[in-house]
């Protein structure tokens, strides 16, 4: 009882209320602009540590993702549902394959957007995996290079992806970059100038977030 129904709660409860002090600003590429105009699924490509400032954004970008079946997973999974997301459970040694056929499903099925930390699940931090490639390949949806850059945050030092939680009240900007096209078929998604590509490309839409946020007099 308590660990299924009250702790989820009060995570969510908690949550909501600390992501409910920011000060949000969405920077939205034409691309992005336009694929939402036509109802055009996307993946929302970011780095791991970010997603804790992107989950608030499940609802408004009608996101579906793939969560962890461990305990902590159940937690998010949790929030991301009870805040309007999606979510496919699975893990990289549990239901891998079946938790990304659930988010195809959502996809394509029911015209959520995905989201998915490109260097996961276990790191090495900043190291873009061909999982991003695969599902794109298979829903024929562009990838949105997605940084993140807040005024004041606590890190997670001692977690691997050294994880960012932006403070109450503080200034958040997220950055959505230029699409990159999904790999036609017959393009193999283990090209290696893909993950260099989407790396290069994920710096600088964190770099452009974090120029917002400095810039003098910016309103967020």
């Amino acid at each position: 009882m308590w660990r299924q129904y009250i702790l989820p709660f009060l995570v969510w409860a908690f949550y909501r209320t600390w992501t409910f002090t920011w000060r949000l600003t969405l920077i939205e590429s034409e691309d992005l602009k336009k694929a939402r105009s036509e109802g055009m699924p996307v993946i929302f490509a970011h780095w791991h540590g970010d997603e804790l400032a992107i989950i608030p954004l499940v609802k408004t970008y009608s996101i579906a993702t793939m969560t962890s079946t461990s305990k902590d997973g159940q937690l998010v999974d949790s929030v991301i549902r009870r805040l309007g997301g999606k979510t496919s459970r699975g893990s990289s040694t549990r239901g891998a394959v079946s938790a990304l056929k659930g988010l195809i499903r959502l996809m394509k099925k029911e015209g959520c957007n995905a989201s998915m930390a490109v260097d996961g699940p276990k790191g090495p931090i900043h190291q873009v995996k061909t999982g991003v490639f695969e599902l794109s390949k298979l829903t024929e949806a562009p990838i949105v290079p997605t940084g993140v850059a807040c005024s004041h945050s606590f890190i997670f030092e001692k977690s691997w992806n050294k994880a960012v939680l932006p403070k109450p009240f503080s200034r958040v900007v997220v950055y959505f970059g230029p699409t990159l096209a999904p790999p036609k078929k017959g393009e193999d998604v283990r090209d290696p100038k893909r993950p260099t590509t989407l790396a290069e490309q994920l710096f600088a839409a964190r770099r452009h977030a974090v120029e917002k946020i400095a810039a003098p007099g910016t309103r967020c």
